[in-house]
């Protein structure tokens, strides 16, 4: 190796180019003769100029040199270190691997000619197809055993799962390399395997195959869970229905749900399942039929009293009435509170028939209230005024005298005043007393 790397020599050329650019008539001159002894120390044999060795050969002639310039040279003057080795060595191996890649590409015009005659370079294509292959047949076999032998809804998506990296191998798979049989790389690492048309054209149909069961099963747990919640929440609506109308609805809902159980294709896991839910929510709904019928009766007693308590409220409107008339309202209202009383109570409507017959007992307790008030009331002024008649026959009789009179007119009062508010003859009992207590004022003034 000469005194002088290549590299250094680059350096200090570059920059003498520099400085004879700067002086046109002498330039050129001194370049040669700086050329000339660098290449000279480049030729010669030994230990690598020094800092000072190199700075001679152009100091007289260029005094401008660049210090930073022969610094790099000095730097660059020195054999290659570890790390160039590495790098050196480690582009020869990139430059190797790069044609093994280009070599194992999968194109069949570069393969071929290279599996004819140098097939121990098409090592990785050997050990991926047999990695590959390997994976994806036990990898059909894992998945076709999930989805085909499945137990529950977990072993579909756990066969999806196979089922995707089984077909991610067959397509890493060189399709171009079919039929070929590496006998070399077989015998080194004992192949089970033989590659054909036919075993991958089948182990891709396995897989097509699976992927519509698995959509297929999937499908079918779809609508079996929706048909559970419809036939949950159809069992829950009938049983917080207060009316006829709202467990009808349910009743509808119910039916409905178990007619999506039926829809569920039988073939599927899902299917069976289903088939085995279906009898428990068909003997349900028949017993559901029974206690329906029930209802039903128990719906119609309650409508009944809503119509006998309807009457009731309508005759009450405006009152007063008379005696008569109260003692058919609360006919009415003891018609219905007969009706509710009739509903039993593990029937769904026992609760609004016993809230209803609270109402109406009271509504009856007030019309009873009333009834007796304008009997009582009609009686009382009845009787003051066969009192006062009494009273005017008494005046006329040589034995009456004031006190009694007085006292008669007292009596005559005081029924005046036990008739009740609110009744039909109220207001003429309040005529009727007005005119006594001043029939009395005078007779007290007298």
């Amino acid at each position: 190796m000469g005194r002088l790397t290549d590299r250094a020599f680059d350096i200090l050329r570059a920059e003498v180019d520099k400085c004879a650019a700067g002086d046109a008539i002498a330039g050129s001159v001194y370049r040669g003769i700086v050329i000339k002894r660098l290449e000279k120390l480049r030729s010669q044999e030994g230990t690598f100029a020094s800092k000072e060795e190199i700075r001679d050969t152009f100091k007289d002639e260029f005094p401008n040199f660049s210090e930073q310039a022969l610094k790099a040279a000095v730097k660059a003057n020195r054999a290659p270190g570890l790390f160039n080795k590495i790098i050196f060595a480690g582009g020869l191996l990139g430059a190797g691997a790069g044609i093994i890649w280009l070599i194992n590409l999968p194109f069949p015009m570069i393969r071929w000619p290279v599996a004819k005659t140098m097939p121990v370079l098409l090592l990785p294509s050997f050990m991926s197809m047999d990695y590959n292959y390997r994976e994806a047949i036990a990898l059909v076999e894992q998945s076709d055993q999930l989805i085909n032998k499945a137990t529950a809804a977990a072993d579909f998506d756990l066969g999806e799962t196979k089922a995707k990296q089984a077909q991610k191998h067959l397509d890493a798979l060189p399709v171009w390399f079919l039929g070929y049989y590496p006998k070399r790389y077989c015998s080194f690492f004992r192949c089970t395997w033989r590659f054909t048309f036919d075993e991958f054209q089948a182990a891709r149909k396995n897989i097509g195959r699976m992927d519509a069961q698995i959509f297929q099963q999937k499908n079918a747990f779809t609508e079996l869970n929706r048909a559970e919640e419809s036939l949950k929440a159809a069992k829950q609506e009938y049983q917080k229905g207060k009316t006829a109308t709202e467990r009808q609805t349910a009743s509808g809902n119910w039916q409905s749900a178990i007619d999506q159980l039926n829809q569920i294709p039988p073939d599927t896991l899902a299917g069976k399942t289903a088939k085995q839910k279906l009898q428990a929510a068909e003997r349900d709904f028949q017993a559901m039929g029974g206690i329906a019928t029930g209802s039903a009766r128990a719906d119609n007693l309650i409508e009944a009293a809503k119509e006998f308590a309807l009457s009731a409220a309508v005759a009450s409107q405006k009152p007063p009435h008379p005696a008569a008339q109260w003692e058919q309202i609360a006919g009415l209202w003891e018609e219905g509170i007969n009706r509710l009383k009739m509903v039993p109570v593990d029937n769904p409507g026992y609760l609004d028939a016993q809230t209803k017959l609270a109402e109406y007992q009271k509504n009856l307790g007030i019309s009873q209230i009333r009834l007796q008030s304008e009997k009582e009331s009609v009686k009382a002024l009845q009787e003051a005024k066969t009192l006062f008649a009494n009273l005017q026959n008494n005046l006329n009789s040589p034995s009456q005298n004031s006190g009694n009179s007085l006292g008669q007119l007292q009596q005559i009062i005081n029924q005046l005043e036990s008739v009740k508010a609110g009744t039909t003859v109220y207001p003429e009992s309040q005529k009727w007393l007005q005119s006594a207590r001043k029939k009395q004022q005078q007779w007290q003034n007298n």
